[in-house]
């Protein structure tokens, strides 16, 4: 894949307009809200992120799973290189997810549903707890037809990489089947982010439809176990490199390229299985001191932003999996799901 074509990388979720700001018990107790906890917001939570962001000196950062993954692609890869597609509200959220796209290097092409705010997460930091509280409004109104509006479906065109955050699941099933489909037809690259451990369990329906279309499966080792739990693999959820070998079986649409199935485990080796090779690899993550460390939300979006970047300059997985631990090393020493600047360069990881 050479480097010097633009918008090799498309990426696909629900974007979100992250508000962090420091807070205390008080600020906790106005909302209703817990230290270490992650809810959907109500009623009662809507003045919340105004008030983070007048009162409480907050960081806007442009938020969402695939959002994050592809402003971590963009860290790695030559200007003009990734895309992002979702929906947002017509209002200054919306403005300030462009304006943060931007300065990171990413293309947003919003579908703009004016009946809806652009979806928020806002997060109180009290010491080392983060209290999450989204309202996902605009994010969920995304629909098909502007994926396959001209303008955009040019785009989808042009690239050579898909990524898809799992959340989408719950939105819309056909934009991620357009891709894929679209994807296999071209023998260009589908790949999918799990994202939580709610996706395998309470969207399976949608999750096993675009199953045959991955060529790159991502996850977590709790998503992992979610997904083995409900394959006919019960009672074998934390044999990880099982639940990656068996998902790398799986009937695949397009035989030109072989799966290759992701697990994180956080501070443990990272585990990948390749469709048709027996043997299951670990690779150690990079260390970073517990002193350095600054805010691990989003360090698995990081990793998928560094793979993929790997990915779209067409090296093996070895070289993909490093940038991915490199990329998720320099990110948890930030606040939220950023990275330093000026930027680093990736350097490989002494053997």
């Amino acid at each position: 894949m050479a480097a010097s074509k633009e918008f090799q990388f498309l990426c696909l979720e629900n974007p979100l307009l992250d508000i962090q700001g420091k807070g205390d018990a008080a600020m906790l107790e106005k909302y209703g809200l817990k230290a270490n906890d992650a809810i959907l917001a109500e009623d009662k939570h809507m003045g919340l992120y105004e008030d983070l962001i007048q009162h409480h000196d907050a960081k806007l950062i442009a938020g969402g799973a695939a959002q994050n993954t592809a402003r971590g692609a963009a860290y790695c890869l030559p200007p003009s290189s990734v895309v992002y597609v979702g929906c947002v509200g017509a209002d200054k959220y919306a403005d300030l997810l462009r304006t943060k796209n931007a300065e990171a290097g990413v293309r947003s092409e919003y579908l703009v549903d004016s009946t809806h705010p652009t979806g928020r997460c806002g997060v109180i930091i009290t010491g080392t707890d983060r209290s999450m509280c989204t309202h996902l409004a605009a994010a969920n109104e995304y629909k098909v037809s502007h994926l396959q509006s001209k303008p955009i479906w040019s785009l989808v065109q042009a690239a050579s990489v898909f990524y898809i955050g799992g959340y989408h699941l719950t939105v819309s099933v056909p934009a991620i089947m357009a891709l894929a489909e679209h994807a296999a037809a071209e023998n260009k690259v589908f790949a999918l982010g799990m994202g939580a451990p709610f996706i395998p369990e309470f969207f399976k329906d949608g999750l096993d439809q675009t199953a045959p279309y991955w060529d790159y499966i991502m996850m977590n080792e709790t998503e992992a176990g979610a997904w083995a739990k409900g394959h006919g693999m019960e009672g074998k959820q934390e044999d990880i490199e099982g639940i990656a070998k068996a998902m790398a079986a799986l009937p695949k649409k397009n035989e030109k390229r072989k799966r290759v199935v992701v697990v994180t485990q956080g501070t443990e080796p990272t585990v990948v299985a390749v469709q048709g090779e027996g043997k299951v690899r670990s690779f150690p993550v990079r260390v970073v001191k517990r002193e350095e460390i600054c805010d691990t939300n989003g360090a698995g979006d990081a990793f998928a932003g560094g793979f993929m970047s790997g990915v779209v300059d067409g090296k093996g997985v070895d070289e993909c999996v490093d940038r991915g631990q490199w990329l998720a090393a320099l990110g948890i020493k930030e606040l939220g799901p950023t990275y330093p600047f000026p930027k680093q360069t990736y350097m490989a990881m002494k053997k």
